[in-house]
């Protein structure tokens, strides 16, 4: 790909700041969506819950990249929090689309965030990008989040919804407190352990943005996780096996849900979910298997 202007909504996240130093290594220009004063001419600011981009900012910018949203596990779930998962991508996400859409040369492509709780519990049923959103906060979440790109698609730009799994990294998400559980000699199987965790090494995440970014014909919804999910069990003994400690502490559902309440159905939950859009485009992993993709993350 040739040197590019990129804007980054969630560029301070676990994801996008994993995106901005790959894209900035091979020397492309980056400009990150932030929610203060622009300092210098890489920023842009944006309210993305008031839905306010300075839109001037993304003048000239190939692809626009939207991967803002409060953090699912931050907090428990209360109605407040709850409002706020939903509304950071919603409102954001439709901000962003409209400023795209009224640019008088609008990027070629949007990248919108999205996750694999579109899906909803799966349970053993295996899914792709062909299967009808779950039920539940987080489907309808979901499918709210990418209604709000209808402007960009309206103005005619790709628009591509990157469906995330569990980003086996050391720096946030769920393995962001894995690891240290399990390095500590107390990680084990949450629950009976048979949910399936759809999971993907940060660095193919990031691989997988940068591919959905550069392939001119992909767009509409691409799941973006390891092509054999795995199951919660199955996931604590690879823990366990590449970290050298004992994973034999489960953790019983009854103190799942009361530690962390409703979102405690997310843990246990299981999806199955696998990317068969991202593989039918040409996409190789890098780090396919769980015990690869943990050391990769260690």
């Amino acid at each position: 790909m040739e040197r590019s202007r990129i804007a980054v909504a969630g560029a301070s996240g676990l994801i996008g700041s994993a995106l901005v130093r790959s894209l900035t290594a091979d020397g492309h220009e980056v400009v990150r969506l932030v929610r203060r004063g622009a300092r210098s001419a890489d920023e842009v600011c944006w309210d993305p819950e008031g839905q306010y981009v300075d839109a001037a900012g993304l003048a000239g910018c190939d692809a626009v990249v939207s991967l803002a949203g409060a953090g699912i596990g931050d907090q428990r779930w209360t109605d407040a929090y709850k409002r706020k998962i939903r509304d950071s991508r919603v409102l954001g996400t439709a901000a962003l689309a409209e400023a795209v859409a009224a640019l008088d040369e609008p990027p070629r492509v949007f990248v919108s965030g999205s996750a694999i709780g579109f899906y909803g519990d799966t349970g053993d049923r295996a899914v792709d990008e062909r299967t009808p959103p779950g039920d539940g906060f987080l489907p309808s979440v979901c499918v709210e989040w990418e209604e709000a790109a209808a402007p960009a698609q309206e103005a005619g730009v790709r628009t591509v919804f990157a469906r995330t799994g569990l980003v086996v990294a050391r720096g946030g998400g769920a393995w962001g407190r894995l690891f240290p559980l399990f390095k500590a000699g107390l990680g084990g199987r949450m629950g009976n352990g048979r949910q399936y965790w759809s999971f993907v090494a940060l660095h193919d995440e990031v691989a997988a943005l940068r591919h959905l970014i550069d392939t001119e014909e992909l767009s509409g919804p691409f799941n973006l996780t390891a092509p054999e999910p795995l199951t919660n069990g199955e996931i604590a003994a690879a823990m366990g096996r590449v970290l050298k400690r004992p994973a034999v502490l489960p953790v019983p559902a009854p103190v799942l849900r009361a530690a962390l309440g409703e979102m405690a159905s997310e843990v246990l939950g299981s999806q199955r979910v696998l990317p068969r859009r991202l593989l039918e485009s040409g996409f190789e992993f890098a780090f396919p298997g769980i015990e690869d993709a943990i050391r990769a993350a260690r």
